[in-house]
């Protein structure tokens, strides 16, 4: 299961990328659609959201389930935010209950993995194993635009402006 910002990117989600559902932030609340995308809940969690989404996955959690927290897009998308900070406030007794376990990650965790991750990448890139979905926007001028319509959800994958 997975999340993006719009019925376009969610449908190719599914289509394209194998997807089973996907929740589209701003459709119908997240906790309604993870309710019908997950009725028997939520065991595993890799989120790279917070905010509403991980409250939502708090209250959809399978006993003993497993989150792993490696973003804060949350915090990037607020209107209040300046992206370093992704407040959410989460029931701290559902955690308890259900023995949900959270740890954070970052990649700076380990400074050798960034080299290995490069080489298998760009080694499963270059035989075609995987495709990496990017769009490309000509001209820095356009760089606004183009983080617009990242927000928006109009884009999947990697936004690249060239100079």
């Amino acid at each position: 299961m997975g999340s993006t910002g719009s019925p376009a990117k969610a449908a190719r989600m599914v289509s394209e990328l194998g997807y089973d559902a996907v929740v589209v932030r701003g459709a119908e609340p997240i906790a309604d659609q993870l309710a019908k995308a997950a009725p028997d809940g939520i065991d595993v969690l890799v989120d790279n959201v917070g905010g509403e989404q991980l409250q939502a996955a708090v209250a959809a959690a399978s006993p003993g389930a497993r989150f792993a927290l490696v973003g804060a897009l949350s915090g990037q998308l607020s209107p209040d935010g300046n992206g370093t900070t992704a407040p959410v406030e989460i029931d701290s007794f559902q955690l308890i209950l259900k023995r949900i376990a959270i740890r954070g990650f970052s990649g700076q965790e380990d400074p050798t993995a960034r080299p290995e991750w490069n080489e298998r990448f760009g080694d499963w890139l270059r035989s075609g194993r995987i495709t990496f979905p990017h769009v490309r926007i000509q001209g820095i001028e356009n760089g606004p635009r183009a983080l617009h319509e990242v927000m928006g959800g109009q884009h999947l994958g990697t936004v690249i402006v060239e100079l």
